[in-house]
């Protein structure tokens, strides 16, 4: 399988939150670079295309997403800087 990424995913498997429009929902957050990450989720279906990453361990960091892609429980998403 080609990497397509440019900058390598570190494993971190943390705690986070998934926000938007005021709900929260539980994630673990399997890897991750400066570009984006993976995450676990119980469903997928409750995730938007648009949310907030939370870090669970230090509530400051949080990274605006956007989903690339979805397969059961996982989803890859990309940092979306701000304008």
């Amino acid at each position: 399988m080609d990497e397509k990424r440019r900058h390598p995913r570190t494993e971190v498997n943390e705690p986070g939150y998934v926000s938007s429009g005021g709900s929260v929902m539980h994630c673990t957050i399997v890897n991750i670079s400066p570009e984006g990450a993976a995450i676990e989720v119980e469903n997928s279906a409750f995730v938007p295309h648009r949310f907030r990453l939370v870090m669970a361990r230090d509530a400051s960091v949080v990274h605006e997403c956007q989903v690339i892609w979805s397969k059961k429980t996982r989803i890859g998403v990309s940092f979306v800087k701000p304008a």
